[in-house]
């Protein structure tokens, strides 16, 4: 069971953190829906997100009827900058996280770049190199060697000043510039409006999903170990939002987020900071008093405490997202939870506005997802309602209805049409999962 410190940081998650923490708990991938009007807030929501709540770089890829496949490899890549460590100094080196190979070669671990993960090239070290400006914005970037002023530091070190001295400084130099600026792949890919791209980048992107892997003009970009891939789909409801049908398969977890009710609390925040130290900033201008100095500015009261300046967003490192993939594994799932989820299967694949969907895929991501929800409730076992709860966000973009009265299951035995027709107008997902769960009897 997780620890009271951690469920006390889960407990002020908003629905976008969670879908966000449950996907990198099970390493997973997630569609996320919105209106077409809110897709540009919620990317940058998103990407807020993971940034403040997660630590993670991410990238967003705007995509269109005519994106390309290099301009959908080249907008995964973010340029490489130090981070902040994610676990505190002091820290067990070899991850816990059942999810991925323990690694135990000190040597490997002291030698690496913190760029991220190494990508390799398609020339040889003795090739031609990589074009300036390929996938950086620094074009022609000059390093600058500083000599010391004085030839000793300390007692018995000395430096040397010679040609030899200058050469290596500089080799050094460059290398270790030349490692910073690698470009690799973000850890979060905020890929907005996904379902309008051509159908050769969605199976680009499956295939990332697949080899956590992609192949660009001059190289090889791996995934990094912790990766996730959200598609951000404009649509009038929840059941719309979905992209070309085996990628839509692949994703974990589907979330439908009302920018009316939900809001975007980060994006918000951050705009109402902005114009407050606007505010501060022209009055000190005029006229300096010291209760501008004094007294911190205030961010919005609908805000929760712990996301203020002074008390940051709750901080989820990787060992906390490695504690939960353990809690996960270790979830227990009584026969008659378990019957009552196969319930629910069986009655989605018989309902009769379904057309299809519920694949064994989706079995599986039911199953992963409601072991997930577990430690995040404080509980090492599974209840019926948190199947309930996974069925409505493991098959709310999977369910495919039936294209017409006529193509209906009843139709075969002597249905009426217009009867089936009004049956199922304006029928959608979210109805058939709640009727499923309305008819199938819960455990007691």
């Amino acid at each position: 069971m997780a620890d009271d410190r951690l469920l006390d940081k889960i407990q002020t998650l908003g629905d976008l953190e969670l879908a966000t923490l449950l996907c990198l708990v099970a390493r997973e991938h997630c569609l996320i829906g919105t209106l077409p009007d809110s897709v540009d807030e919620l990317a940058e929501e998103l990407r807020l997100i993971a940034t403040k709540t997660f630590n993670l770089t991410s990238a967003i890829v705007s995509c269109h009827s005519h994106t390309t496949l290099d301009e959908f490899a080249t907008g995964l890549l973010v340029s490489a900058s130090p981070r902040a460590p994610s676990s505190p100094p002091g820290s067990n080196l070899y991850s816990s996280s059942p999810y991925h190979i323990r690694q135990h070669d000190s040597h490997a671990q002291s030698s690496s770049t913190p760029a991220g993960p190494s990508s390799a090239s398609y020339f040889p070290s003795g090739g031609p190199a990589i074009r300036p400006g390929a996938f950086s914005t620094r074009v022609g970037t000059t390093h600058t060697i500083p000599i010391p002023t004085s030839p000793s530091i300390g007692n018995n070190t000395t430096i040397s000043t010679g040609v030899g001295g200058v050469a290596a400084a500089a080799a050094s130099n460059s290398h270790s510039s030349s490692s910073y600026q690698q470009p690799h792949i973000a850890n979060v890919i905020i890929a907005k409006d996904l379902d309008r791209a051509p159908r050769a980048v969605q199976i680009q992107a499956l295939e990332l999903l697949r080899t956590r892997r992609i192949f660009t003009r001059t190289s090889v970009q791996t995934a990094p170990k912790q990766f996730l891939f959200v598609a951000l789909v404009g649509a009038p409801t929840g059941g719309q939002a979905r992209v070309t049908p085996h990628l839509n398969d692949f994703f974990y977890l589907a979330h439908w987020h009302d920018p009316e009710e939900d809001g975007f609390t980060y994006l918000y925040d951050d705009e109402n900071g902005d114009d407050a130290a606007s505010t501060v900033s022209s009055q000190s201008v005029v006229k300096r008093t010291p209760s501008l100095g004094g007294t911190p500015i205030l961010r919005s009261s609908l805000m929760p405490a712990s996301k203020s300046d002074d008390n940051p967003a709750p901080l989820f490192t990787e060992d906390d997202i490695s504690l939960l993939a353990q809690l996960t594994s270790k979830a227990h799932l009584s026969v008659e939870v378990t019957r009552y989820q196969m319930n629910i299967v069986s009655f989605l694949r018989m309902h009769r506005a379904v057309a299809g969907g519920v694949s064994p895929q989706a079995t599986k991501h039911f199953e992963n997802l409601a072991k997930s929800l577990a430690p995040l409730h404080g509980l090492d076992y599974v209840t019926p309602s948190l199947i309930a709860l996974a069925a409505k966000k493991a098959y709310l973009h999977r369910l495919k209805i039936v294209e017409s009265a006529e193509k209906e299951r009843s139709m075969q035995w002597g249905s009426d049409v217009a009867a089936v027709e009004i049956l199922l107008e304006g029928i959608g997902p979210e109805d058939i999962i709640e009727d499923v769960l309305g008819m199938v009897g819960v455990p007691s």
